[in-house]
């Protein structure tokens, strides 16, 4: 009879390698799933899940059986993802600022204004926007940055949000309604504005 998660875990949690082999065998295929959903990177994704299962190693002590380890392991797996792909646009903008450098000092402020518009003054609040988007969205508490992430660049839906994170539907709507508030005040205050409703 094949052994449960719960009894593989506590197997694992005693040392038993082949019990946690087992496990990682049983959800490999669904963690890298998820993970590819979010980078949209085969190499990467499979870094991710990887990662995930290193993590669930490290941390196996630390597991309550609060939710199944199935969710458990996908809630790791969707924070190493948006971890990564944090740091893929963070380098991918490092490099298009050190092109931007150097087409400057070889004179190509031409090329520069083709590629990007014609109005540096529009290009200059367009990049405050996307930087202050950025901040905000750093500051807000874990769960509501995943979810926004999740919802608005991955675009799923509040059936799949609910069963990426393992949460009711009902808490999905809850959670996207408080994030995007956050979101809005924060981008207010930077805007130098006041929320609707006072900022609460």
């Amino acid at each position: 009879m094949e052994a449960d998660d719960d009894a593989l875990v506590e197997r694992a949690r005693a040392g038993d390698r082949e019990a946690f082999r087992e496990l990682v065998v049983r959800h490999q295929r669904r963690v890298y799933a998820v993970a590819l959903g979010i980078v949209k990177d085969p190499d990467l994704a499979w870094d991710v899940a990887q990662e995930a299962f290193v993590r669930v190693h490290r941390h196996l002590a630390e597991f309550k059986g609060e939710s199944t380890f199935s969710t458990w392991v996908l809630r790791i797996a969707t924070h190493l993802g948006i971890d990564a792909v944090r740091r893929e646009r963070t380098a991918a903008r490092e490099e298009l600022d050190e092109v931007r450098d150097e087409t400057l000092a070889e004179g190509g402020e031409g090329i520069l204004a083709t590629a990007l518009g014609n109005d540096p003054q529009a290009n200059v609040l367009r990049r405050e926007l996307a930087e202050n988007m950025e901040r905000a969205l750093a500051q807000l508490p874990e769960k509501h940055r995943t979810i926004l992430v999740l919802r608005e660049v991955e675009g799923l839906s509040y059936e799949e949000l609910a069963e990426r994170l393992g949460i009711h539907k009902g808490t999905v709507m809850s959670r996207l309604f408080h994030a995007r508030k956050k979101m809005q005040a924060l981008l207010a205050d930077y805007a130098g504005l006041t929320p609707e409703g006072g900022g609460a």
